[in-house]
């Protein structure tokens, strides 16, 4: 199957999404693939058995959030000009969303701007990170704070990638499935109560789903200058508890699961979404292994955290919360207190 994705603006080249749609990749000119240790011994094979290029170098970073960094950026750019890549050249971002977004962040960076296409391995990274063109890398100060907006040439979904996915990653992706439904769509929420992920037909569905409800967004508002910004719904709170930390005890997925819980705890104060609404979405959640809650040990300093996020506008902070199931709210008149309560309920 083939979702595309039309800008309304034409200062972004459109490009498709293919599922499980298993044609070769036919790209000429220099190319390499970026991975880490970890993917290439699993499922490098199986990629370039439907990898058709001119000249081809594997460039391998460590695994893990901690290594997104500049330090990885280096490496990635330090093997593109001792192989003297030119504007020609194509990157393949072959892991999950980490590897995705310092791929897309060293092909923004190279010579102005190459091509990148994506083949995530990952169900968070398919279904939400390789989608969209965010690109990136992490600092002291917080997450993605430094990267740029740039568009892959394609994406390549593969669910048979999935089959060795640790259970942990797998509701890591679940998470941003939940994030898309709940904000988004009324009825896509309440099949994701009736279904099982583990079903293929139902992972494919939802995958489908996911990408077209990230397309239809990304289309109209490419660089989140409005509507793109409710898909952080959770991550105010989640780019928070991973800073704190130090990327090292959750996974994305896990801290957005633990962010969405705390926004709806604030959604249900502001009496915007139901107490049974926000169980509801708990019990989806939970059904998948996902953390929900997170002990906060200094509710001042958590709160100082906000100010680092990139969704924070000078003093404001930038809230998406749920309305009900399937819509949203973007506020930044939330006052203080308020959110010091809700932080309050998950201190120790």
């Amino acid at each position: 199957m083939k979702v595309d994705i039309n800008f309304e603006a034409k200062s972004a080249a459109n490009y498709s999404v293919f599922i499980d749609d298993a044609q070769s990749l036919n790209i000429s000119g220099k190319v390499a693939i970026v991975t880490n240790p970890k993917v290439a011994g699993l499922h490098l094979k199986s990629l370039l058995e439907k990898l058709t290029v001119d000249e081809l170098y594997i460039i391998t970073v460590p695994d893990g959030e901690f290594y997104k960094n500049q330090e990885s950026i280096d490496l990635i750019l330090e093997n593109l000009f001792n192989h003297k890549f030119n504007r020609g050249s194509t990157l393949i971002a072959f892991g999950g969303g980490v590897i995705g977004d310092m791929t897309g962040f060293a092909a923004s960076l190279y010579q102005r701007g190459i091509d990148f296409v994506q083949v995530p391995t990952t169900l968070l990274s398919q279904v939400d990170a390789s989608v969209g063109g965010k690109t990136g890398i992490n600092n002291k100060f917080g997450k993605n704070l430094i990267g740029a907006f740039h568009q892959p040439k394609a994406v390549h979904i593969e669910t048979e990638y999935l089959q060795t996915l640790p259970s942990r990653e797998f509701g890591a992706g679940v998470a941003e499935i939940v994030k898309m439904a709940v904000t988004f769509d009324k009825d896509f929420f309440e099949w994701l109560e009736r279904a099982d992920l583990k079903k293929t037909s139902d992972l494919q569905l939802a995958i489908q789903k996911s990408v077209e409800t990230k397309a239809w967004v990304v289309a109209q508002d490419e660089k989140e200058k409005g509507l793109r910004a409710v898909l952080n719904y959770g991550h105010t709170f989640a780019h928070v508890v991973e800073n704190l930390t130090n990327y090292k005890r959750y996974l994305h997925g896990e801290a957005v699961s633990i962010g969405i819980c705390m926004a709806n705890d604030l959604a249900v104060r502001l009496k915007l979404l139901e107490t049974s609404e926000s169980q509801r979405i708990k019990d989806v959640l939970e059904r998948y292994g996902l953390p929900t809650t997170f002990k906060i040990t200094d509710v001042d300093v958590f709160y100082d955290h906000f100010s680092l996020d990139k969704k924070a506008d000078d003093s404001k902070i930038k809230f998406i919360l749920a309305h009900g199931l399937g819509d949203h709210q973007m506020r930044d008149d939330i006052d203080k207190e308020i959110v010091l309560s809700t932080l309050k309920a998950y201190s120790v």
